[in-house]
């Protein structure tokens, strides 16, 4: 079905074509040597000798030919190709408005640490940052360190922020003010590390990064996967096994982020994560310790 008719304009060299609806809030102009990328209807029009610019906007299409040929001759083709581009949704490929960045704060089960929740993916790796020195190639990390000299760690996983206090602050005075600066500063584009950043790995991250599981810690492994990561994340923290003791019947674990250090992590580990790994995994697995990243 066409749903792009010719309409003629006072100068004979151009022509337009008429889509039945808007195709861009924008105007382009585009010749031979430009980039016509965002144009693929464009990029097409621009390949044959005879068209010389290609102007859109609004709900049209106009182009400019040469002296080569006459309009009667070519015409129709045009159309049927401007066609076929608004029919495909081809004509502007508009760079998409990125989605507005939303944070909200939550306290922790540990009382140092706040956490600030946002609805897009920040990273895809586990970035903890434990002093101010160690800050440099995490730019997000150092300007918080920065701004607000009670922080002392900032753990950065997923789509949310953990900052840790060096002394005892009421987080209700400081936590309005920490969520805007944040807000502000990915709103700006800020990197959150710098590109080919990787985590520096103290002796337990060191040990896990070159660790191959054992059939029994890769059971324990998906254990936690699945049923505790999610819930230590809500929390603001991260949890891996370090090693599985078989003699011992112990599962050793690196506690990180808001769980390091936590008051309540060794009711958790004790009351949660060694009963539940007891019940399913049962003469296997008796005993859970931690050690803190």
């Amino acid at each position: 079905m066409m749903r792009v008719y010719i309409e003629q304009t006072n100068q004979k060299s151009i022509l337009k074509f008429v889509c039945e609806e808007i195709i861009t809030a924008g105007s382009y102009e585009l010749g031979k040597n430009d980039v016509t990328q965002i144009s693929p209807l464009a990029q097409q029009l621009l390949s044959f000798p005879f068209v010389e610019r290609v102007f859109i906007t609004a709900n049209f299409v106009a182009v400019q030919k040469n002296e080569l040929v006459e309009w009667e001759d070519v015409a129709q083709e045009v159309k049927e190709i401007v066609n076929e581009h608004f029919e495909a949704g081809s004509i502007v490929k508009e760079p998409q408005k990125k989605e507005p960045y939303t944070l909200y704060a939550e306290m922790t089960p540990n009382p140092k640490v706040m956490r600030f929740v946002c609805n897009q993916l920040l990273t895809s790796q586990i970035i903890e940052v434990k002093s101010k020195e160690l800050a440099e190639q995490v730019p997000l990390a150092r300007a918080l360190m920065n701004n607000f000299d009670f922080i002392s760690e900032v753990f950065i996983s997923e789509n949310y922020i953990s900052v840790t206090a060096s002394e005892k602050i009421q987080w209700q005075d400081f936590a309005l003010e920490i969520r805007q600066y944040l807000l502000t500063y990915l709103q700006q584009g800020n990197p959150i590390a710098q590109e080919g950043y990787e985590q520096p790995a103290n002796e337990y991250e060191a040990k896990l990064k070159n660790k191959e599981y054992t059939s029994t810690e890769k059971q324990i492994q998906q254990i936690l996967d699945e049923y505790i990561k999610p819930a230590v994340a809500s929390d603001g923290g991260n949890i891996a096994l370090l090693e599985f003791n078989e003699e011992s019947k112990t599962a050793i674990m690196l506690l990180q982020g808001a769980c390091s250090g936590c008051p309540s992590s060794t009711v958790t580990l004790k009351n949660g994560i060694e009963t539940m790994l007891k019940e399913m995994l049962p003469n296997v697995v008796e005993k859970v310790e931690a050690v803190n990243g």
